[in-house]
């Protein structure tokens, strides 16, 4: 089995924050149009009245943190957007951006080691926010063999390293069912966020070649990784209730056998 791309725990970066350009106002509208949620509607989930946060919108009245965390958790928007919205009114980020080395972040260091050793000998890799890969165990060298090197280049991007034709596309079984439900993922995840980056990796898969999916059958429960002669379901973990954006951006992709075969398979490649 080929070696997996070498990448340190310590590898995701703290973001630089800089106050936002625009108002604090434009920015709470923004998200809350992109919920699709009116003002009265937003006054009723959060008991701020509907005149108050227009006049917040409007720039006519200035939101206390308070008020922007209450209006930002009701709004779900992601603790990095919440810190530029902070700053956006004058006020100091609510949410730290550690490296993954640091020690503040030891505990979720040993908590994504014991997972990934755990998982062998099937794969299994910790992402980033952006689908870079972070770490990962041996096993996901299966997924990484025969990969032309830009694709393993850091910072590999694994949704690329799947869907690329000199990636793991040519040796996907079900290709057209594999990358319909990665771009539902990652469309989805472009939509919640409104992250321009997935945004532009999602325009960017589009292109690639792999045909168009079929309906699944009335007997599939999930949308399996047929790769070469395994077969894989997956499943992602992420952190429950996390308070710094580095690991809110974090999710680990775990692959399970979908048959006895498989199974067999993974255990006596690791033997």
């Amino acid at each position: 089995m080929a070696a997996a791309p070498e990448r340190s725990l310590g590898s995701v970066g703290v973001t630089t924050l800089t106050r936002p350009a625009r108002p604090v106002g434009e920015l709470l509208r923004d998200w809350r149009r992109t919920r699709r949620m009116s003002q009265l509607d937003l006054s009723n989930e959060t008991g701020i009245s509907a005149r108050h946060i227009s006049f917040v919108e409007t720039g006519r009245s200035r939101p206390s943190p308070d008020l922007i965390l209450r209006l930002a958790e009701r709004l779900d928007i992601p603790l990095p957007d919440r810190n530029t919205i902070l700053l956006a009114g004058g006020h100091a980020p609510a949410y730290p951006s550690h490296e993954l080395d640091d020690p503040e972040l030891a505990p979720i260091r040993a908590a994504v080691r014991q997972i990934l050793d755990g998982h062998g000998p099937y794969p299994a890799a910790l992402i980033d926010q952006h689908w870079h890969l972070v770490e990962a165990n041996p096993a996901i060298a299966l997924f990484t063999a025969g990969a032309a090197a830009h694709l393993l280049e850091p910072p590999v991007n694994v949704l690329r390293l799947s869907l690329h034709p000199d990636g793991m596309a040519p040796r996907i079984g079900n290709l057209p069912e594999w990358r319909a439900h990665l771009l539902s993922r990652l469309r989805q995840q472009a939509t919640t966020t409104n992250d321009p980056v997935l945004y532009e990796l999602l325009e960017e898969l589009r292109g690639y070649p792999g045909g168009t999916a079929h309906q699944a059958g009335v007997a599939s429960v999930v949308v399996p990784l047929r790769y070469e002669d395994l077969s894989f379901l997956s499943t992602t973990t992420l952190f429950g209730t996390p308070l710094d954006v580095t690991v809110a951006g974090l999710a680990i992709e775990a692959f399970f056998p979908a048959d006895p075969a498989t199974g067999e398979r993974l255990r006596a490649l690791s033997l």
